[in-house]
């Protein structure tokens, strides 16, 4: 099945990392769409309506059909557009595993990354969230990276696939948690396979371009993004 720009809408923002998950299988896939840019502080009528239970980006249209959820997405693509190059492996329990390390990063290093960067303004409270990403969260990751890969570029084997989407999805956060910290974190001495997949992801033609730029701009959106987070759960009390 092949899709014309105006079969396909990508309701996203620059900064979000699911939303360039989405981006990556669409590249994956070779498939044309319109990417709208939301703005979080006054949503959209079509982002509302597109996803009434958590009004959260990413949403592919399809023709007049909302996906939401950026796993959900993915695997959407992968299926329909099952003639293109498959993000999801074929066989049945290699497509478990994949899934299952797809959660750990979202249940983990998501998880370790979102309470370092709310506890920003304080060392000690910080600290163990760092700790438990070095020793725990990426040695994880290095050794199920050798297991995956099978000594191929990445976890999907020769070609970018659902773990990779999943994990290199967050790199552009990992990096700018490390430069607001002063704290490097993935380092070729402690974690050399993941580091080397790294440099093979991000110079990868279906990944070139979609992660956002580490820059000041990707820095001041985080800080500010958790001063709007902190103050709203502050009122919350």
């Amino acid at each position: 099945m092949e899709a014309k720009s105006s079969d396909l809408k990508l309701l996203g923002g620059w900064f979000s990392p699911f939303v360039t998950r989405v981006k990556i299988a669409l590249n994956i896939k070779g498939l044309e769409y319109e990417n709208i840019e939301e703005d979080l502080n006054s949503k959209s009528d079509l982002l509302l309506r597109s996803n009434p239970v958590h009004k959260k980006i990413p949403v592919l249209i399809h023709g007049d059909k909302p996906i939401c959820e950026s796993l959900v997405i993915v695997q959407y693509i992968d299926e329909v557009w099952s003639n293109g190059p498959s993000i999801l492996p074929q066989d049945a329990y290699d497509r478990a595993i994949a899934r299952f390390w797809v959660s750990y990063i979202d249940d983990k290093l998501f998880v370790c990354m979102w309470n370092i960067l709310m506890a920003f303004e304080d060392e000690e409270e910080r600290k163990p969230h760092f700790e438990q990403l070095e020793e725990e969260v990426l040695v994880t990751l290095e050794v199920a990276f050798n297991k995956c890969s099978e000594g191929k570029p990445f976890f999907g084997g020769n070609d970018v696939g659902f773990i990779d989407i999943a994990l290199g999805s967050f790199l552009p956060f990992l990096y700018v948690l490390e430069k607001m910290n002063g704290k490097k974190v993935l380092t070729v001495h402690k974690f050399p396979e993941l580091a080397n997949w790294t440099t093979n992801f991000i110079a990868n033609s279906v990944v070139t371009e979609t992660l956002p730029e580490i820059d000041d701009k990707l820095v001041l959106f985080c800080k500010a993004f958790r001063r709007k987070w902190v103050t709203a759960k502050a009122a919350a009390k």
